[in-house]
């Protein structure tokens, strides 16, 4: 089944036309990487997806479900996480998770969800000190934890280890493999293009609000002759 389709998708800020015809396709239980350098597209692709932006033009589905037209049931199937998310300082880890679980379930399915959430972050006994104590590698632990505990169909990422160091993202990106190898849908932004090679199954790279090249990193490194996708991504770019 198809996750995501997107087709000729196009976003106005006034008179400026951010994205020009953004069309890919995301199969169901892949991890799916949108890549480009600053300013592409990426991010506001994302934010639409999440219901956050309204569409322009073109047409969008997620699970089968037009964006526009059914987005309160495109709501409830997405987990979106922002490069620029925070969490409750005031709140240990635990009750951080606690608190949102609230949103999603109550009695014992919220149980089980704040366990899940504890096992992704894993914070061992740091799960009870206040967030305010934390590093920035720790707080966006618990900040994937909180999108992916939910069990959403699709989780949005955006710089999904922006500014960690290598091992907190390598711990990161654990989590969130450990998490699409149960089946959830992974869609993801990031400037690592290591990251973006090792983690997705499928590429798409927007430049100028467009989509330029996409396929598996395979593909895509064959196609241009390149030894890595950070090649890629400077081929296609300098194009």
């Amino acid at each position: 089944m198809v996750a995501i389709q997107v087709d000729n998708l196009t976003k106005k800020y006034g008179e400026l036309l951010a994205l020009k015809g953004v069309s890919f396709s995301v199969k169901e239980g892949e991890v799916f990487g949108l890549i480009g350098p600053n300013g592409a597209g990426k991010t506001t692709t994302l934010r639409i997806l999440a219901t956050l932006l309204e569409v322009s033009g073109g047409k969008v589905s997620v699970f089968g479900h037009d964006l526009v037209k059914e987005a309160g049931a495109v709501r409830e199937m997405i987990s979106y996480l922002p490069e620029d998310a925070g969490a409750y300082k005031a709140m240990t880890g635990r009750e951080y998770l606690t608190f949102i679980s609230g949103f999603f379930g109550d009695g014992v399915h919220r149980k089980d969800m704040v366990a899940k959430g504890i096992e992704i972050a894993n914070l061992d006994e740091r799960i009870n000190d206040k967030v305010d104590t934390y590093s920035k590698g720790m707080t966006r632990r618990l900040l994937v934890a909180r999108a992916l505990m939910i069990n959403p169909k699709l989780a949005i990422l955006d710089e999904l280890t922006s500014g960690l160091d290598v091992i907190n993202s390598q711990e990161i990106r654990k989590m969130v493999k450990r998490t699409a190898a149960e089946g959830m849908t992974i869609l993801l932004s990031s400037h690592n293009m290591l990251e973006v090679e090792l983690m997705c199954d499928r590429i798409a790279l927007v430049d100028h609000g467009i989509v330029v090249a996409q396929g598996t990193p395979a593909e895509l490194k064959a196609h241009y002759a390149a030894n890595n996708i950070e090649e890629v991504f400077v081929k296609v770019v300098n194009e």
